[in-house]
């Protein structure tokens, strides 16, 4: 027996059991019973709402059909997802790089399996930074590894109406920022050096260096250009999604001017481009592989300028910017980085291309100056 109406029970699990009305046998038969829950809250919830269904068909037309019991039992329930699932949901839904998070949850899941997004608990957070640790991932890539699978399981309690904590929020990682790296940057000098030889060599890949040196860009943004993203009339590039490269966050997408060695080095490479990607060799399958431009352009660039990367021309840029007192927030809007001049540099239409231009021309390396001094050096 049971103290919830309408329900027996029997080895643990709690029935639906009810005699059905004179008028609806021939369509549910004289009596109704089906499993609702082990859980006696569950059952007692999911008797009443049942109850209601069924008392609001009965009352209707007696031609109604009947109603899928099952169906409806099932559609009481919450819903269930594993990661992977709602992974694949946020990551169509995001305009964002999918390539770091796909590479943190493929990590994850390996060591804690694919499961219901309602089961992952604080030690399995804890046991994937350990593990990362072991395999001597630096604290910077711990934590973003973490921000990533944190955003997901947001997404995933906020859709399923789960009253759970995350549990890889506010996670601790030993030594976090102890192991910091202080990246280098390129002189003047060497910079222009640098260009000069890119535009000499012949070399696609080596062209790289004035475009990524004199816009700012992120490696891949430039890379995955398309054609139509280079406007040869107005000399600027469009940093936008396309369907073989996302953008890293939603301030990336922006219009950058080209100026000076950024001009020519995109003049060369359209000579070799296809009839829809700027650096076709780099576009596979549909997907963009920078990590494979990467490459190339470090192993040259580590050779010739005393270990320095790609990258380091990202940073180079930047605090060439400062030394001319650029203001923080035209920083932010030529090199697509996250605003970090308060609330109020997220308001407005940014800057105008003819101002951006301006600090751009401030800033480019010259075309006619030259020292000499460093080619003998690298000479």
């Amino acid at each position: 027996m049971s103290h919830i109406q309408y329900t027996i029970s029997r080895s643990g699990t709690y029935y639906y059991n009810r005699r059905v009305p004179k008028h609806a046998v021939d369509s549910y038969g004289q009596f109704i019973r089906q499993a609702l829950s082990k859980d006696p809250l569950e059952a007692e919830a999911f008797s009443k709402r049942l109850s209601d269904v069924l008392e609001g068909a009965w009352s209707a037309a007696t031609d109604a059909p009947a109603v899928n019991i099952s169906t409806i039992i099932a559609s009481f329930r919450p819903r269930s997802f594993v990661l992977s699932e709602i992974a694949e949901e946020y990551l169509s839904l995001k305009a964002i790089d999918e390539r770091p998070p796909r590479v943190a949850l493929s990590g994850f899941i390996s060591l804690a399996g694919d499961r219901d997004v309602s089961q992952y608990t604080r030690e399995d957070a804890k046991l994937f930074v350990r593990h990362l640790e072991m395999k001597g991932n630096k604290t910077a890539t711990i934590r973003r590894r973490i921000n990533s699978l944190s955003a997901i399981l947001n997404y995933a309690y906020s859709e399923l109406d789960l009253e759970k904590r995350n549990p890889f929020t506010r996670l601790f990682i030993q030594n976090e920022g102890d192991d910091v790296f202080k990246r280098g940057t390129f002189t003047n000098e060497q910079l222009k050096w640098g260009y000069d030889k890119a535009l000499s060599s012949g070399s696609t890949v080596k062209l790289l260096m004035p475009l990524l040196g004199e816009t700012g860009c992120r490696l891949a943004e430039i890379v995955g250009l398309r054609l139509d993203d280079i406007d040869l009339e107005n000399k600027v590039i469009h940093i936008r999604p396309n369907s073989a490269r996302r953008l890293k966050n939603k301030t990336s997408e922006r219009v950058v001017p080209w100026v000076g060695y950024a001009k020519l080095a995109t003049e060369q490479a359209l000579k070799q481009a296809d009839d829809q990607w700027l650096f076709p060799q780099y576009i596979k399958a549909g997907h963009c592989y920078a990590t494979h431009a990467s490459n190339a352009l470090n192993k040259w660039l580590k050779k010739d300028f005393g270990g320095q990367t790609a990258h380091s021309l990202r940073h180079t840029f930047r605090d060439r910017l400062r030394a001319v007192e650029c203001p923080m927030d035209m920083i932010d809007q030529i090199g697509g980085w996250r605003s970090v001049g308060g609330i109020g540099a997220g308001y407005g239409q940014g800057y105008s291309g003819v101002q951006v231009s301006r600090w751009l021309r401030l800033v480019s390396i010259s075309l006619v100056h030259c020292d000499t001094t460093f080619n003998q050096v690298i000479d």
